[in-house]
Formats: C-alpha cells, structure tokens, sequence
C-alpha cells in the first residue's frame, strides 16, 4: 500500500499517529490507553533503528538513567524499566501522559535486554536487510 516506508518512515508514521490520534478531534475516535501504550512500543523501537532525528527521545532516556544514577548508584537498565513499567500501570495517568512514559518505558526496556529488546532488533535486522 505504501511501498517501501522503511525504518524512518514508520518511525515518523508512528509519531504522527500518536501525536495526532491521543488528543482525537477528527473523524476517528482518540487512541486508548492500551493502543497508546502498544504505539509506543513499536515507536520506541523503531526509533531505536531509525536513528537520525529520532534519536531524540533515546538522548531522552540516557539522560534520565544518568540522572537517576547520580542520585542511585547501580541503577540499571532492567530496573529502570520495572520502575517504569511499575509507575505505568498504578498511577492514574492521561493518555498524552501515557504515551510519553511508555516511548521511555519501551526505550529503556529495548536497551536493558531481554524480551523487550527483540522487536527493536527484528526492526533494525529489516533495516539492514533492505539497505
């Protein structure tokens, strides 16, 4: 339908979408709570992959866990990520609210390893496969 988006392309679609579909106002009803968290998901790993521009939001990241560092020695990834998860799903938050802390949830959790890191490498394999 698209041709070839690629890697930027469907990190800037998933931007616009969740920048565009959290408030609504249009034809389409607002994004969800769980539609938000899941576009943020892919979001984050996409602009894992994507680098360029999109490194904004890892930047973001990085300075928040040395933020916390200073403050919390050895404080690692997949804890910052628990935290986050943790803080996600108990505290009462708007949509906006939840998709900003899901794009950080899901960054850090992609870099920490494990589960969450696939998808940001099955993203970034694709990349290097159509270059």
């Amino acid at each position: 339908m698209f041709g070839n988006l690629g890697t930027v392309g469907l990190a800037a679609a998933l931007t616009c979408l969740m920048i565009f579909g959290i408030p609504g106002g249009g034809k389409l009803k607002p994004l969800g709570w769980w539609t938000t968290v899941f576009l943020a998901m892919l979001a984050a790993s996409s602009y894992k992959a994507a680098g360029g521009i999109f490194t904004i939001v890892p930047d973001a990241a990085e300075t928040v866990i040395n933020f916390l560092n200073s403050f919390v020695k050895g404080m690692t990834m997949p804890a910052l990520a628990l935290c986050l998860a943790i803080f996600l799903l108990f505290k009462k938050l708007t949509t906006k609210q939840v998709g900003v802390t899901a794009l950080l949830f899901f960054y850090v959790a992609s870099s920490a390893g494990g589960m969450w890191s696939y998808l940001a490498d099955a993203i970034e394999n694709a990349r290097v496969g159509l270059q």
